[in-house]
């Protein structure tokens, strides 16, 4: 893929990804909306990892590691994909941020800490991963796992997404079972939409679709949308004050 569906703006020598739709990537206007989405739960995670020693598992284009090394006391990158590595390694690598190619099921370090987004659903065992994470974060340490929402990423009336790249999507009973198998302690949080993202979805119900659809701005009023699209106008809430079934991703908090 080229043009539209490739970073731009990349930093001299650090070659740019085309998206495949196996993960999200910064830089590339037509996929704000899903990259915000994204980093909004890494901002999240970064106000509650201070002074951890932090390893991002499937870490993808790096950019989380960024945001995680705002606060952790290191984070570790991984990721098997041999094109997502070395671009993170190039564009993101800092004092406090290494990247290492491996895989999520053999990679092993020192951390109390670990970070795990949006990637569950792409492995083939996910019980055998979550108890992986058990034990690398240790009796005292924490992990955050993160999953879209089977309810609302599916169409209505279908039971999956169309995303080649899942393998098994859940809804917010299963996500808690899987967790609750491995953690003693699991807190689920939902991702949703807020401030201008709330507002559009107001106007979606009252038939927005159809009317810039007969005014003919489609196109336009898109092409400045969705580029400006912030993590802002995301919002994570907890489950005892939210309906979690109605969340776009599920986040959780989990402790041994």
């Amino acid at each position: 893929m080229s043009g539209l569906f490739e970073q731009v703006n990349q930093p001299p020598g650090v070659p740019p990804l085309a998206l495949t739709g196996e993960r999200t990537l910064p830089d590339v206007p037509a996929e704000n909306y899903w990259f915000r989405r994204h980093l909004v739960a890494y901002e999240w995670v970064a106000e509650r990892a201070w002074n951890r020693r932090v390893v991002d598992l499937a870490c993808g284009e790096g950019y989380g590691c960024r945001v995680l090394a705002r606060t952790a006391a290191s984070v570790v990158g991984v990721d098997a994909n041999p094109e997502a590595h070395e671009h993170a390694r190039l564009k993101y690598a800092a004092d406090g941020i290494a990247f290492e190619r491996d895989m999520i099921e053999t990679w092993s370090g020192e951390v109390d800490c670990v970070v795990f987004l949006q990637t569950i659903e792409h492995v083939q065992d996910p019980d055998a991963v979550l108890e992986r994470l058990r034990r690398l974060v240790g009796p005292g340490g924490i992990a955050f796992v993160s999953t879209p929402n089977v309810r609302t990423l599916a169409a209505p009336g279908e039971r999956r997404s169309g995303n080649p790249w899942h393998l098994k999507e859940y809804r917010v009973e299963e996500f808690r079972d899987l967790c609750a198998r491995h953690f003693a302690g699991v807190d689920l949080f939902g991702v949703f939409h807020a401030r201008k993202l709330a507002l559009h979805a107001l106007a979606l119900k009252l038939g927005w679709d159809r009317l810039h659809s007969l005014l003919g701005i489609t196109k336009p009023f898109y092409d400045r949308f969705t580029p400006a699209i912030a993590a802002g106008d995301f919002r994570l809430r907890h489950e005892a004050e939210a309906d979690l079934d109605r969340a776009l991703d599920f986040v959780a908090v989990l402790r041994p």
